[in-house]
């Protein structure tokens, strides 16, 4: 049985380094940074790939990480409604190679189209000695803006409520300390052998874009009053839903949609159990909105989405 925790991530550290920040500031928890400007919140958000970045460096391929980058963050601050503005990078290696650098820019310029955000700045740092030659990091910071009656902060979620979940684009950028430690380290897939079970490489697979859903949530939002938004990354079910609920409310998540190949193949391989895999892993689902009853049919029919809960008067978060 394999746990994210034996790979060396603690997921329940890191939620208690929040907690104690957000004693310092209250501003700090939610998906994004609400900073008052005038009639509007300037929404802030930052974020990084994580060790995807080991895979891509297996196999040569740094195309989308850019990609993964931008949507990391683009897709945190949408879910407080706002706008995306404009985008900066910091990438950090131990030496540059231009070519290799210029395949990962152009997916965070690629990255930045899809959004909607313009890309003003950033940030190269060569650091011999830090990073090995072939290494590299990346982090991102996006900025959005929304009015300040439209900022989606959760507290408009009531029990009843219904979840829309909407689809991923498969793995997007969490878990990968697990994914090394079970697909390549333990059980030593081929990274560029096609698979019958999934359609394509493992690598294929493994390195497909995390979606970005800015466009198609600001589209909804013209039409919709949608009252809590998560995006389901790190902690994934257990901590992002739950974190925007007011007091006294939990949900009930029924799992009905259909799960990609890539998550079981894991599980089955790790033997991790299914609990894990929800606390790891989007498992299919990598946005879910919260709106009222008599408008969630129109919401999943405009976002593609499946009715996957609902909110109940309970705290915690109940899978089913």
């Amino acid at each position: 049985m394999t746990t994210y925790k034996e790979t060396g991530v603690n997921i329940s550290q890191g939620q208690d380094l929040v907690k104690w920040l957000k004693k310092s500031s209250p501003l700090i928890g939610g998906f994004g940074g609400a900073f008052p400007l005038g009639e509007n919140y300037l929404v802030s958000g930052t974020d990084g790939v994580g060790t995807k970045l080991r895979i891509a460096a297996m196999v040569g391929k740094h195309d989308t990480v850019g990609i993964d980058l931008v949507a990391m963050c683009v897709n945190d601050i949408i879910c407080m409604g706002a706008k995306p503005l404009f985008f900066l990078d910091y990438y950090a290696t131990g030496r540059l190679d231009l070519a290799k650098s210029k395949e990962i820019l152009r997916g965070v310029i690629r990255g930045c189209e899809e959004s909607g955000a313009v890309l003003i700045g950033g940030e190269t740092a060569e650091m011999p000695g830090f990073y090995g030659n072939e290494e590299y990091d990346l982090a991102g910071f996006a900025v959005g803006i929304v009015k300040k009656e439209r900022l989606i902060d959760g507290s408009k979620i009531r029990s009843g409520n219904v979840l829309v979940g909407i689809p991923s684009s498969g793995l997007h950028s969490n878990g990968f300390s697990l994914i090394r430690k079970v697909l390549i380290e333990d059980a030593k897939l081929d990274l560029i052998a096609f698979r019958e079970d999934i359609g394509c490489k493992l690598s294929e697979e493994l390195l497909k874009p995390t979606k970005i859903y800015t466009k198609m949530v600001l589209k909804l939002l013209e039409n919709y009053d949608i009252s809590g938004i998560c995006h389901i990354t790190g902690g994934s079910f257990y901590e992002k839903i739950p974190r925007i609920f007011p007091p006294g409310l939990g949900a009930r998540i029924q799992k009905n949609w259909k799960i990609p190949r890539i998550f079981s193949l894991i599980q089955e391989l790790g033997k991790v159990p299914e609990e894990e895999m929800f606390r790891t892993f989007n498992m299919g689902i990598g946005l879910v909105l919260i709106c009222d009853k008599d408008i969630v049919e129109s919401v999943k029919s405009d976002t593609g989405g499946y009715i996957i809960g609902e909110i109940i008067s309970k705290e915690g978060l109940y899978l089913e």
